[in-house]
């Protein structure tokens, strides 16, 4: 999703921000959880806020990494188009998809800011807009829930923008008093939350958020995210907990991506409202996240279809997850690998090799939500996760941690390897052995992943300063660790070179990897010739990756 030029806020405004969510969330979700009975109990909306909004600090910290050298500094106005995009892929959820939606209407309005305008009008407004796309993104509004918490806050931070001199601390205080004084009387709105002794999970974490923001804006503590905010938050049992306002709401929750023009929207929208309730759709500009409670998965579906092509479906069926608690889950047995792949190719050799796939890649890499459901749907008790990629390694670290804590049974063993790049996991696929001691396999794994020297070949997308000097949009880059060491004219001349410099200190075996923009395999055809003249003694194995924006990814072991 685009996001206008400009800003008033920094980068590092917006950075921090995301850090103080982040951490608060996760400090809190456990707590936000316990919460969960509304729409349905299920126990997960702290998680989910916390996946939605890590997934948008991770886009965020992609686009600026990817936007200079030394990830100093950025485009901000690429950072915020990041950030929306992020949580609108990363969303989990009733409350995820609803916050991925004030996530990205604030990015926006931060993004359409000028130098100009005062900070504490730019939040203010930030945080209206946000409560105005929360509830337009709501199939059925219901108060007594996130959304009622977060238009209070939006109205105090207008009254306290509007004062003289106000300041964007000024704001969040004014904005974080009034979402826990809304927070409190939500058990006085949703008689589901009264009879239950809770307050509204998804308006609990949006003040967690505020309440973080304000500390760190302020030095003030008001109310620590671990402690009770009175009696409403000791959750009591809840033996049948009915959703939407009727005992006898529907069965399953659908989520998926939707590639849909603008215009289908409101059909979509009419056509899933008919079929349940819960209806959430956010996004824009041709990409969607559709959320909705249902009894006929086929007609959601189909719905979802008729308005464009939906992906990354997913279907939940409450009267599991009310039965989570009181029965042992499914027993985990034996090992598998999580592999993130960057190509259709690449997917394929993973997939053969008896890993579970998870799409990713330059542009395309995976939310933490999308490993973590790869980690716990994969059925085993010991999982290998090969995140294949530097800036992918983080997610899938906070995806183990978190597959590991959320496990029932407390059994569950997950071991993030580092691999830095698709080659160095296909050499640690390749020593995989599950017959071995989980400790020892990963072991094995590592070492060889460690050991084998890896490369790539690009074209530069713009002017700027590497190691190996000056490039020019156009010019042909070397990639040797994950640094630039080549600049030349033509694809041949610098994959060899870099050949020539993996080879420098030995190897038995090199492996090439074709890339999209080498789909009939000429290059890699050229480098295995080469390398057959220049060193015979080295074995050469050719795939094809089918990965974007690298003609060519090579390994050496």
């Amino acid at each position: 999703m685009e996001v206008p030029r400009g800003g008033a806020i920094s980068l590092a405004v917006v950075l921090r921000f995301l850090d103080i969510a982040v951490d608060a969330l996760a400090e809190a979700r456990e707590e936000v959880d316990a919460l969960n009975v509304y729409p349905v109990p299920d126990g997960d909306t702290g998680t989910n806020m916390w996946l939605t909004v890590s997934a948008a600090r991770e886009a965020v910290r992609d686009a600026v990494r990817g936007s200079t050298e030394d990830g100093a500094h950025g485009d901000p106005a690429a950072a915020l188009g990041a950030l929306a995009r992020g949580a609108l892929l990363g969303a989990r959820g009733n409350s995820g998809v609803i916050f991925s939606e004030m996530l990205g209407a604030i990015a926006r309005r931060i993004a359409a800011g000028s130098p100009e305008e005062r900070n504490a009008v730019v939040m203010a407004e930030a945080l209206r807009q946000a409560s105005d796309a929360a509830y337009a993104a709501v199939g059925k509004p219901v108060e007594g829930t996130m959304l009622t918490v977060g238009r209070a806050a939006a109205e105090a931070a207008q009254v306290r923008a509007a004062q003289e001199g106000s300041r964007a601390r000024d704001v969040f205080a004014a904005a974080a008093h009034a979402a826990r004084e809304a927070l409190a009387r939500t058990p006085e709105q949703l008689a589901v939350l009264r009879d239950a002794g809770v307050v509204d999970a998804g308006g609990r974490g949006l003040s967690v958020v505020l309440d973080a923001a304000e500390t760190v804006l302020t030095g003030r503590r008001p109310v620590p995210v671990t402690e009770p905010l009175g009696s409403h938050h000791i959750p009591q049992p809840v033996v049948a907990t009915s959703h939407d306002l009727t005992p006898d709401g529907p069965s399953y929750e659908v989520m998926y991506l939707l590639e849909a023009g603008d215009d289908r929207i409101p059909a979509l929208r009419a056509a899933l409202g008919g079929l349940g309730d819960s209806l959430v759709v956010v996004g824009g500009e041709g990409l969607w996240n559709v959320h909705v409670h249902v009894d006929d998965v086929g007609a959601a579906i189909e719905a979802g279809i008729e308005a464009g092509r939906p992906h990354r479906v997913r279907v939940t069926h409450f009267a599991d997850q009310r039965a989570e608690p009181r029965r042992r889950p499914a027993a985990r047995t034996g090992r598998k690998v999580v592999a993130v792949a960057a190509g259709p190719g690449l997917s394929r050799l993973f997939g053969e090799a008896g890993a579970v796939v998870v799409e990713g890649g330059p542009g395309r890499r995976p939310s933490i939500g999308e490993v973590l459901e790869a980690i716990v749907s994969c059925g085993a008790c010991e999982v290998v996760v090969l995140p294949n990629d530097r800036d992918s390694i983080r997610v899938a670290q906070v995806a183990a941690t978190t597959a590991e804590s959320d496990d029932p049974d407390g059994t569950l063993r997950v071991a993030v390897i580092p691999t830095p790049a698709q080659v160095s996991g296909l050499a640690a696929l390749a020593v995989h052995e599950p017959g071995r001691a989980f400790d020892q396999d990963v072991l094995e794994m590592t070492a060889t992943a460690r050991h084998a020297r890896q490369g790539a070949v690009t074209v530069a997308a713009r002017q700027a300063m590497t190691m190996a000097g000056p490039c020019e949009p156009g010019d042909v880059l070397g990639v040797v660790a994950g640094d630039f060491v080549v600049v030349g004219e033509d694809l041949p001349g610098v994959a060899t070179a870099v050949l020539d410099r993996l080879l420098g200190g030995g190897g038995e075996m090199v492996t090439l990897v074709a890339g999209a923009e080498d789909a009939d395999g000429a290059l890699a055809a050229h480098c295995a010739a080469w390398l057959e003249r220049h060193h015979p003694a080295v074995d050469v194995v050719v795939y094809h990756g089918g990965q974007e924006r690298y003609p060519l990814l090579v390994g050496v072991e």
